[in-house]
């Protein structure tokens, strides 16, 4: 690959993963949304990060940036920081910036129906301040970030050539969902129940279906298993399960399929790393992941992932110095 191919493939999979921590960061909003909407009472005073607006901070590793920028933590001032802080370079709104610009350095490389949906999304989101977002509803807003995400998705699947570019879209696409559904899956460890007797009441139900809504899984859950939430089912949907599209095991199928196509001889270490990975999820069962641990097992995955994206960057990237 040539030093120009892999300047053009590095904007690309960065726009891919802008794009999809934007709708990442909009459904983990929305589960933290919808938890704050119920009964709430911490189990012992003074855990600041149980409250349910820590949960999104601790979850993308933001507490430290939030609380240089802002005095307290509330619900206003975490939306501030997620949705609209230009300081956050993964707030929704320098997600949605970082991935027009590199859009513009890619022109040659998508078609003109994606780079004007893609541009038509970042005017449109230049125009939000909190008070418009308020005014619309915050679910509102959340579910405007994620239908500009699928309708670039959709224009891309239906527009452009299968090529690098292409897979290159894909590969990042797939290494951010999956990040992001770990992180968001491990929102439930970080959410205190206000007592031990609420495990597998009504609340405890609430925070399970509020974690399927926000990865589009509550109606592939019902289908499935027709019976209540159970964690341990959670787990196996969004972890095992390879035909549910935000699964952790579909987003490594196409990972793994997607480096099949780009990789040679000299890429090994990076075919290893992600079939190794893939390996675990194909074989795996949910009895081992809970036996582990549902926390730990996420914790573990999510190194494996970042240092599988670290891989890809070495293999392919522009080296960051």
């Amino acid at each position: 690959m040539t030093a120009m191919l892999s300047r053009h493939a590095n904007e690309l999979f960065w726009m891919a993963r802008h794009i999809e921590r934007a709708e990442n960061t909009a459904r983990l909003l929305d589960v933290t949304y919808r938890t704050s909407l119920l009964p709430y009472e911490p189990q012992e005073p003074g855990l600041a990060w149980a409250e349910p607006w820590a949960v999104p901070l601790i979850a993308t590793g933001g507490a430290t940036a939030f609380y240089r920028a802002y005095p307290q933590l509330s619900a206003e001032n975490v939306l501030r920081f997620m949705t609209l802080d230009a300081g956050n370079p993964s707030s929704i709104f320098c997600c949605l910036r970082a991935a027009r610009e590199s859009a513009r350095a890619v022109r040659g490389n998508i078609t003109s129906e994606m780079y004007e949906d893609l541009n038509g999304a970042w005017l449109e989101m230049r125009g939000y301040d909190y008070r418009r977002i308020q005014a619309l509803g915050v679910s509102e807003f959340l579910d405007w970030v994620k239908m500009r995400s699928h309708l670039f998705r959709g224009v891309t699947f239906g527009t452009m050539l299968r090529d690098e570019a292409y897979h290159f879209l894909r590969l990042g696409t797939h290494i951010e969902r999956a990040d992001n559904t770990a992180r968001i899956l491990d929102t439930k460890y970080h959410i205190l129940l206000p007592s031990a007797a609420d495990v597998g009441g009504a609340v405890d139900y609430y925070q399970w279906a509020s974690l399927l809504q926000s990865l589009s899984g509550f109606e592939s859950y019902r289908r499935i298993y027709s019976d209540v939430i159970s964690p341990r089912r959670v787990a196996e949907l969004l972890i095992l399960r390879d035909d549910m599209p935000r699964s952790l095991h579909s987003c490594l199928n196409f990972i793994d399929d997607t480096l099949e196509l780009l990789c040679d001889d000299r890429n090994r270490e990076l075919r290893r790393q992600a079939g190794e990975l893939h390996a675990r999820l194909h074989y795996g069962r949910t009895d081992d992941i809970i036996r582990y641990g549902l926390h730990e097992y996420l914790m573990d995955f999510l190194e494996r992932v970042s240092l599988l994206g670290d891989e890809v960057s070495r293999a392919f990237l522009v080296p960051v110095y």
